[in-house]
């Protein structure tokens, strides 16, 4: 006799976690929001991926959330393209790869400027930034 496979709890009833745990995913979902939005006006600090982190999060513990990110008109499109293909808009693309320039292009301003500022200090972000670049446009485009 052969039973039928488990079907995935619903968003609402804690995703992949327990329902007593859905507090962590609801909370987790809000810093992660909180932390894409201060990234808005950040430079330096991302906006997508918390974005995506808030989204996944609140498919876990809030479906009221996930809904209302997925509906949002700025980041919705970019949330629904991960979700369904793993990819990445060649615009936002471009925009996470200008924004990391910019940031790196500061860092090295400062690493000439500043007495006492280390080589590393700079270089070791700039790595850092180079391999998630390098990440990003790995990533496929969402077909149109």
């Amino acid at each position: 006799m052969r039973h039928a496979p488990p079907s995935r709890p619903s968003p609402a009833s804690g995703g992949r976690g327990s329902k007593r745990f859905r507090w962590a995913w609801w909370l987790l979902a809000y810093v992660a929001l909180g932390l894409g939005i201060v990234g808005v006006f950040v430079p330096g600090l991302p906006t997508t991926v918390f974005i995506l982190i808030s989204a996944w999060a609140a498919a876990q513990g809030s479906e009221r959330l996930h809904r209302r990110l997925l509906a949002h008109p700025r980041f919705g499109p970019a949330i629904r393209d991960w979700q369904a293909y793993h990819a990445v808009s060649r615009k936002a693309k471009r925009a996470a790869s200008w924004a990391m320039l910019a940031c790196a292009a500061v860092l090295l301003v400062v690493m000439l400027l500043v007495e006492g500022h280390r080589w590393w200090m700079s270089a070791l972000p700039i790595a850092c930034m180079a391999g998630v670049a390098w990440w990003l446009w790995r990533r496929p485009e969402p077909p149109r």
